[in-house]
């Protein structure tokens, strides 16, 4: 009984200790704050507007820290991620010494779905209060859609809007293959599982065809929408705008496109003299000196407004405390092909639509190691598995799905999807307690498929012989000396067909879909997630943001209204690193795109994607 009492009497006072310990802390950080602010309101930091320059692919997380002898290298700036950004719009939305930002597009190469989370940070910082202006010289489909979710947009005079819609295009090289004597064999569980045809077909067959205008229809759908509603426009009105495109600027002033017309340098003085905001159409004064006078006496200095760049602004911002929870959520990447092995960092992406350009490995023994290093992380109270995936390895994504299944015996694992998450980058997504995806998101494509290429034609044009010896009735099966013969096909076929039904459970435990449902759903038909929602494939739709919001409930934590939930980001170890990973990353793209092509044709790189079930997205869509 004595020690019963004991023992509660301990669990009472570390209880007691650590109240006392999260007070002082929530003291400290609150007096910390309360003095940076009271030097910043002392040195009188003000400014209106912050400028913040957005470009490139927008990757949804930062990557890993630089390693010491990066930094010391004169390597180009990292690339800018939607954390980073995020951080930035938090500090900015909080801080009661600016007005607004500026976005200067350097040119976006992000997919839609990262758009889309691109808009929902604007529209948060537009909600706390702040004015977001767009400054940008490029007006093509994807910028205007991105710069649509600001309060104004500017451009130069001499842009021209050439937001026409939206395309893709299928390769297709089996002429060409033939050409050179080789062969691609390629077996499929569905006419839909289309991933093989740029090897095996001459033309696009009825079922891509299909599958590719209905993904179609949902990108330009989804962007016309928004952009009519933004720039208060009908849906009609902006489509006849689209289908009159392209023209210059003063015709994109003209119809309501854009607010104003100007240089980058033309900003601050425009910002300065219009804070009653002047209707829209009115360009913006391009003369700087306003004019001489008649008399030569000097004239007085136009307005400018305070304008600063995130590094020169950062320190000069308002704060309010923030406390973090004791408790955070892990983020884990699952990002490019799906393969066993260790995680590849490679070089830059090709102007390829086929998967394997894509440039990022994502190895099974990395993700795994991963998802057992947050397991047993106390801190973390729930995982966010991050998948921008065309899927690859049936057997690296099934063994991906072992661990996360085990993983959630423990703590609960929220799948997040990017731009795509599709066959494999699905497969690994099922087993999540939720899936949240944008309505852009492409999804699905639950399917298999097997290829062999033949290069026994190859050989025979250079005068090459080859003679092969074999044991075993099918000793040749896998081998590249001829096409496959009906019996050997039929063996592949039965091992899709097994491979195909272990896709299907997966989706029918994961996802709580009954079988003849499943049937239409799956055959290797790719979605976007808003089809995806509707066919019960994901839970909801949102960005990152909403993402950790949804872990945190899931880990059953509720926060208070000074406490955030923070996130850790575990990082694998790429085997591309030090020096020579550094020069051949994709910022340094004089090497990247000749290394690229290069590991197109690597053998082992071949060996994963030959003689293997792969469930593999059959296109990729930018």
């Amino acid at each position: 009984m004595t020690s019963s009492y004991g023992r509660q009497f301990i669990r009472d006072l570390k209880r007691e200790i650590r109240q006392v310990q999260r007070y002082l802390e929530r003291s400290w950080i609150n007096n910390m704050v309360a003095l940076r602010n009271g030097i910043r309101r002392l040195r009188h930091f003000e400014l209106d507007y912050v400028v913040i320059p957005v470009g490139g692919p927008l990757p949804e997380r930062a990557a890993p820290p630089r390693t010491f002898i990066q930094r010391q290298l004169p390597l180009p700036p990292e690339t800018l991620s939607l954390q980073a950004l995020n951080y930035r719009f938090h500090r900015i939305a909080q801080a009661d010494n600016v007005r607004g930002v500026v976005l200067v597009f350097e040119g976006l190469t992000a997919g839609l779905a990262t758009l889309q989370n691109l808009r929902q940070s604007i529209s948060r910082l537009r909600a706390a209060g702040k004015e977001v202006v767009v400054y940008t010289p490029y007006l093509d489909t994807e910028h205007f859609f991105a710069a649509t979710a600001a309060d104004r947009i500017i451009a130069p005079p001499v842009a021209d809007f050439t937001a026409v819609g939206v395309r893709t295009e299928a390769v297709f090289l089996k002429d060409a293959l033939a050409q050179l004597g080789i062969q691609a064999d390629i077996i499929q569980i569905s006419p839909y599982k289309t991933g093989g045809n740029s090897f095996s077909e001459a033309d696009i067959t009825p079922e891509q065809r299909e599958q590719l205008e209905w993904l179609l229809d949902e990108k330009f759908e989804l962007m016309v929408t928004a952009v009519a509603a933004d720039r208060g426009l009908t849906i009609e009105e902006m489509k006849a705008h689209i289908d009159a495109a392209p023209f210059s600027m003063d015709q994109a002033l003209a119809r309501g496109l854009i607010d104003k017309i100007g240089y980058q340098d033309d900003i601050a003085p425009w910002l300065a003299a219009d804070d009653d905001k002047s209707e829209a159409g009115d360009d913006l004064d391009l003369d700087e000196n306003n004019g001489d006078s008649d008399n030569g006496e000097e004239e007085e200095a136009v307005p400018r407004a305070k304008l600063r760049r995130w590094p020169e602004a950062e320190p000069m911002l308002m704060e309010e405390p923030v406390r973090y929870h004791p408790k955070a959520i892990g983020v884990i990447a699952v990002e490019g092909l799906i393969a066993m092995g260790v995680s590849r960092q490679s070089p830059s992406r090709l102007p390829i639509p086929l998967p394997m350009a894509d440039g990022i490995t994502a190895g099974e023994r990395t993700i795994i190691g991963l998802l057992r290093q947050a397991e047993k992380d106390r801190e973390v109270a729930a995982i966010i598995l991050y998948v921008d995936s065309p899927g690859g390895s049936a057997l690296a994504s099934d063994l991906i799905w072992q661990q996360i299944v085990q993983t959630q015996k423990k703590k609960p694992v929220l799948a997040y999807m990017g731009n795509v998450a599709a066959s494999g980058g699905y497969y690994v997504s099922a087993p999540a307690k939720h899936i949240m995806s944008q309505a852009a998101t492409i999804t699905g494509s639950i399917g298999v498929l097997l290829g062999r290429i033949s290069t026994g034609g190859l050989y025979q044009k250079v005068h090459v012989n080859r003679v092969s010896l074999a044991r075993g009735a099918h000793a040749e099966l896998f081998s590249d000396l001829a096409p496959l013969n009906d019996e050997e096909r039929q063996i592949l076929f039965t091992q899709l067909k097994d491979t195909y039904r272990r896709f299907q459970d997966v989706v029918m435990e994961g996802r709580d879909i009954a079988a003849e449902r499943l049937d239409d759903i799956a055959q290797g038909k790719v979605w976007s997630g808003r089809q995806a929602l509707a066919f019960q494939l994901v839970d909801s739709h949102g960005d990152f943001e909403a993402a950790v919001a949804q872990a945190t409930e899931l880990a059953g934590i509720t926060l208070r209204p000074d406490e955030k939930m923070g996130t850790i980001n575990f990082y694998g170890r790429p085997r591309e690193t030090g020096l020579l990973g550094a020069l051949l990353s994709s910022e340094a793209p004089g090497l990247s795109d000749a290394a690229q092509l290069l590991s197109l044709f690597d053998g082992r790189f071949l060996a994963e994607l030959q003689q293997k079930p792969l469930y593999l997205l059959p296109f990729l869509i930018r």
